[in-house]
């Protein structure tokens, strides 16, 4: 089954928090969007288990986190593939916009 989402109807923000939407979810993958206000952290974290996820910024600037505190740039069309195991983290500069992409789900 084929299924098609527009990620302009997320296009949503909340006043000094993260939005979240769920736009897939199965056995294989899930994929979230996560809308973040400029100034907004996507606290680093990490899960115990095997697997790999994408953070692809659709729309802003900010970084991506990671272990010690780590920033790498990221801006929008640009993507971090990292395993699940190792921290990761998002922090907004600008209104931005993530698609998260995790494998297998959790």
């Amino acid at each position: 089954m084929m299924n098609k989402t527009d990620l302009k109807e997320t296009r949503v923000f909340a006043e000094k928090a993260m939005k979240k939407f769920l736009i897939h979810d199965s056995a294989w993958f899930r994929i979230i969007n996560f809308n973040l206000p400029a100034g907004v952290t996507f606290p680093v974290h990490s899960h115990e288990l095997e697997g790999q996820l994408s953070i692809q910024v659709l729309e802003g600037e900010g970084f991506f986190l990671g272990k010690d505190n780590a920033e790498i740039p990221a801006a929008q069309g640009e993507i971090l593939v990292c395993d699940i195991i190792e921290p990761h983290g998002v922090r907004a500069t600008t209104d931005m916009r993530i698609l998260v992409t995790i494998a297998p789900p959790i």
